[in-house]
């Protein structure tokens, strides 16, 4: 919540920012971009490395160079000074991915999607306060370097959080609690399990202290793994689906004045709404996965084709009712399936890379919105309903690919990466 309340705060300012000390759109743009693909290049690399140095020295480090990035932001007074304030950040703002592949570690797989439902609740809270905040300090007298100072003192409160956990301990609980809830081990099994524990926190307390270049060829070693494994479809179907999303509102404002003539304030209200809604549907989670009997692949095949579906309604809308239905249940259904593809990860790639995974799937969706743009650009060029009816057949090919792969999902405990 602390994280995205206060990023929530400045980014929105930026661009007003940066125009002010002199940019033009196209720096601001290329500023932009730059970051974008830091964080593309970067997610996959820091999550790995959160895996072999583990979660706490790596979510301190991006939480620390974070707050580092966010002060000198506080402090840029020419363009220069604010694209160097945005490297820290491009490279180290992994602090959600992170925290993910924490509670992946901390609950049994079993309470994981209810878990990361809280979260992705929590979290989008501070999204819908956080520029609500950013915008009444912003009417305030040098209001952009205020917001920055505290944006990066947030995250200096979250490193002292992050450095008090308690972290030998709630590992060592999570592992026996999961033991307990499969009911399938024994006394023995259980001082096995012990015991591995502590082998693996000495490991990642060796790992701590390597030379950087033995932990970049173990990053690039666990990469490659990945890269190699057997998720490729797992993958696609988050690209395909965020795209399809994406594209849903790419043009969203644009189309609603050109078709109903609906200003833009409205589609603002619309847009918060939703993202209100969305907040509910993270809590809603846990009642849905006791629902399905904790079957991710069918909640995440169900919520797509929901999601599809209320797409089509959307680009074929008739009148401004039906738009407030479909964005409405969209809503929930984006927020379910964004819960259960992570966890559909989580669970076929294996928890002891959960880093590693998310900051692939964190990759992924960098592309999307990187493709997003341009598809939603050209298939602008034929008709304000053109992105989502591209979005619908995207969405489309996403089902048709978890339908093809059932069996595999199913049997999710046949395609560990190989090193696990």
């Amino acid at each position: 919540f602390q994280d995205l309340f206060g990023v929530s705060m400045v980014v929105p300012l930026m661009n007003l920012h940066i125009k002010s000390l002199g940019a033009s759109h196209t720096v601001a743009g290329i500023i932009g971009s730059l970051y974008g693909v830091m964080q593309l290049f970067s997610s996959t690399f820091v999550g790995c490395w959160s895996d072999i140095v583990g979660r706490q020295y790596s979510l301190l480090a991006c939480i620390l160079l974070s707050a580092l990035g966010y002060f000198l932001l506080g402090t840029s007074t020419t363009v220069l000074l604010f694209a160097i304030s945005r490297v820290p950040v491009g490279i180290f703002k992994h602090t959600l991915s992170i925290s993910k592949a924490l509670l992946s570690d901390l609950v049994s797989e079993r309470d994981r999607p209810l878990v990361m439902g809280r979260f992705n609740a929590a979290s989008s809270v501070g999204f819908i306060l956080g520029p609500v905040v950013g915008g009444y300090l912003a009417e305030l007298e040098g209001g952009f370097y205020q917001t920055s100072f505290i944006c990066a003192s947030i995250f200096l409160l979250n490193g002292g959080l992050v450095w008090m956990l308690p972290w030998n301990e709630e590992n060592t609980a999570n592992r026996e609690h999961q033991d307990k809830g499969t009911n399938s081990f024994s006394a023995k099994a259980n001082h096995d399990l012990h015991l591995k524990s502590a082998a693996n926190r000495t490991v990642t307390n060796n790992n701590v202290f390597q030379s950087p270049w033995i932990q970049v060829a173990t990053v690039l070693k666990k990469i490659k793994e990945i890269a190699c494994s057997n998720l490729w479809d797992i993958f696609l179907v988050r690209f395909l689906m965020s795209v399809a999303i994406l594209l849903y509102y790419s043009n969203f404002t644009l189309a609603l004045e050109e078709r109903f003539g609906v200003k833009p304030l409205f589609s603002g209200y619309l847009t918060s709404y939703s993202s209100a809604l969305g907040v509910l549907a993270g809590c809603l989670l846990g009642p849905i996965t006791r629902l399905y009997q904790h079957n991710t692949y069918r909640i995440l095949l169900h919520s797509s084709t929901f999601t599809c579906t209320l797409i089509l309604l959307y680009a074929s809308a008739l009148n401004i009712w039906m738009v407030i239905l479909s964005s409405t249940f969209l809503a929930f259904s984006t927020t379910v399936g964004r819960t259960c593809i992570i966890d559909l990860e989580l669970t076929i790639g294996g928890n002891e890379a959960s880093g590693t995974l998310l900051g692939v799937g964190q990759s992924v969706t960098s592309v999307g919105r990187i493709v997003a743009p341009l598809l939603s650009g050209i298939a602008q060029e034929f008709s304000p309903c053109g992105p989502p009816s591209l979005a619908v057949g995207l969405a489309l090919v996403a089902i048709l690919i978890m339908n093809a792969n059932k069996q595999k999902y199913c049997g999710h405990g046949n395609v560990k990466l190989k090193n696990q």
